[in-house]
């Protein structure tokens, strides 16, 4: 041991033997578990006996995952029931609070609080649900709220008061009266929606901070080992890997963990894969014909659907084709019913142009062909941009449709089987200020976020349509806005480009819903994004946008999008079919 490490590992050893004194007052508990909603924390070095362990296990609640932490000879534990459990591919991490430094800068934008609302509780299970973790009943969250074993943590936004991050500490001592006075870090998630940076890393450190106060030994977690960004954040907080290990059932949640992935399973998109995924938990056969392009066919029961993301062989040509031409979709549904904005086809008349402009103020320039908001300008008044707007659209279509501009928000309602799926308005990209950072520097910083978020579907173009909207708001990419400043950089909300989609499900308006229905019926299409600009997703008033015949389903969970789109291909399939078979749909 070198010389300057020598006085370090003394106070260590010291600390720990103190903190074995404090929780000699209790012997610890045999055989501990705790329920932590999602299932239960299981301590496996509080058994004697593997068959225990194993035991524990197989006493799992349905949609649950049990974790049995700690287990000291993983070997011998699998050996056990080999078919029914499975050592987790993540890696421990530990915090030796002794040696832990809080840091002196302050979140910014959002500050950390104890969960503490029936609300909260709900929002914490939107966020699991966005990550695609277990979800947990609002009212154990509830119940447990002042648990001295269980500490749940939220982040929330300063301005909209939203909750953009969890984390659940599990404090050992009360768990089980540990002789070791360790502590555990579970469940940590930001909102992939969040323009603050640094949610997580103030979650970990607030948790540090409040188990460094009750005289706590140790922090541990558990990571996936391939999650390199969460690994390097732990690292970066003083977290060292340690030899613990953790093992867990066999069962359709944790298949992914255990099971030989598909091949080309990790070429595809975030979209296919969501679709894969619930296919795979169902037992519907999978296979992948091109992953980049996101095809892949589905077979159960002696049929067979291809697919290409939500796209299947039940969308007839005709259907993709109206969808493919604005222009027609606008005159389809006008003919339903539905209520679309003035529209005319660009052309070299600077007075049909200028008329146009002039009877409507703002306008929205657009290819008449395209997807994932490319060329599209939002918001034009003057001639001379829309004319650039209309040079940039040309790049990706060569007819280019101009519309009357609606103020308001961009709402996509989900309908699969003429049923709404799923509602969220769309909102365009903010960058805050700083004080210090170039607004281009700022862009580049909340791009990465959000590719980070959503498997890099989701970054922020810097071009000539970023500049004129910051323009606009007095900005160019070198100014430096004052710390709490939020700037719009684009006007399109697609998330493409870099717009964060917000979950509306709950309060969108019937008559929105009514709308959105309508519109797949006049296209006759099974599944499809219906996009309305709206004053309000809870009230009554819309135009029609677009129809798009491949809705990213990945966008809006926990929204149930896969399952239904499932239940279309396939109806004896999954849940939902042994429900009605049990007339309990």
């Amino acid at each position: 041991m070198a010389r300057n490490e020598r006085p370090q590992a003394h106070r260590l050893q010291r600390f720990h033997a103190q903190a074995r004194g404090q929780a000699g007052m209790e012997p610890p508990q045999s055989e501990a578990c705790i329920d932590c909603g999602w299932g239960r924390l299981i301590f496996s070095h509080t058994f004697d006996d593997p068959q225990q362990i194993v035991d524990a296990l197989r006493e799992e609640g349905p949609e649950r995952r049990d974790i049995a932490f700690y287990v000291r000879d993983p070997h011998v534990l699998l050996a056990a029931a080999p078919q029914e459990i499975f050592l987790d591919p993540s890696h421990t991490y530990r915090l030796d609070i002794s040696t832990y430094r809080a840091s002196r800068r302050q979140p910014r934008g959002f500050f950390i609080r104890r969960l503490s609302t029936e609300a909260d509780a709900r929002a914490v299970n939107r966020i699991y649900g966005s990550r695609g973790m277990v979800q947990v009943r609002p009212d154990f969250f509830w119940s447990n709220r002042d648990s001295r074993a269980l500490i749940y943590l939220v982040a929330e936004d300063e301005t909209t008061g939203e909750i953009i991050g969890t984390v659940t500490g599990v404090d050992h001592p009360r768990a089980f009266s540990d002789p070791e006075q360790g502590s555990s870090l579970w469940c940590l998630a930001v909102d992939g929606q969040a323009k603050h940076p640094g949610i997580g890393e103030m979650l970990v450190r607030r948790l540090a901070e409040h188990f460094s106060a009750r005289g706590r030994a140790y922090m541990d977690l558990s990571v996936l080992h391939d999650n390199a960004n969460a690994i390097k954040l732990y690292e970066k907080l003083g977290f060292r890997r340690v030899p613990v290990f953790a093992v867990k059932r066999k069962n359709p949640i944790n298949e992914k963990l255990f099971s030989r992935p598909l091949e080309d399973y990790d070429g595809l998109n975030p979209y296919a894969r969501l679709i894969v995924d619930e296919a795979h938990r169902r037992g519907v056969h999978v296979e992948i014909t091109d992953a980049e392009g996101g095809f892949f066919r589905l077979s159960h029961g002696g049929r067979s659907v291809h697919c290409r993301e939500s796209l299947s062989e039940l969308t007839s040509a005709v259907a993709m084709s109206i969808c493919d031409d604005k222009a027609v979709t606008r005159r389809v549904v006008e003919s339903a019913g539905l209520s679309v904005p003035e529209q005319i086809v660009a052309s070299d008349d600077d007075e049909v142009l200028e008329a146009f402009l002039k009877k409507h103020e703002r306008v929205v320039v657009k290819p008449a062909r395209g997807e994932q908001g490319r060329g599209i300008a939002v918001g034009i008044d003057a001639v001379e941009d829309t004319k650039a707007a209309i040079a940039n659209a040309r790049t990706v279509c060569d007819r280019v449709l101009i519309e009357a501009c609606f103020s308001g928000e961009d709402l996509r309602l989900v309908v699969i089987d003429f049923k709404l799926v799923a509602a969220a308005v769309r909102r365009p990209p903010h960058v805050i200020g700083d004080g210090r950072k170039k607004i281009r520097s700022l862009i580049v910083a909340q791009s990465r976020r959000r590719a980070s978020a959503t498997g890099g579907e989701s970054t922020i173009p810097i071009d000539a349509e970023t500049e004129r909207c910051l323009a606009i708001a007095g900005y160019t990419l070198d100014s430096v806005p004052e710390n709490g400043v939020e700037i719009m950089v684009r006007k399109t909300a697609n998330l493409h480009t870099g717009g964060s989609i917000h979950d509306v499900t709950d309060i969108v308006h019937p008559r929105l819903v009514e709308a959105a229905i309508a519109a797949a019926k006049a296209i006759d299409i099974p599944v499809v994004g219906i996009d309305f600009m709206v004053k309000s997703p809870d009230r009554p008033d819309y135009v029609f946008i677009e129809a798009n015949e491949r809705p990213g389903l990945a966008n809006h969970e926990p929204q149930p999008t896969a399952e239904r789109f499932l239940d279309l291909l396939f109806p004896l399939s999954g849940a939902r079919a042994a429900a009605m078979a049990l007339g309990r749909a």
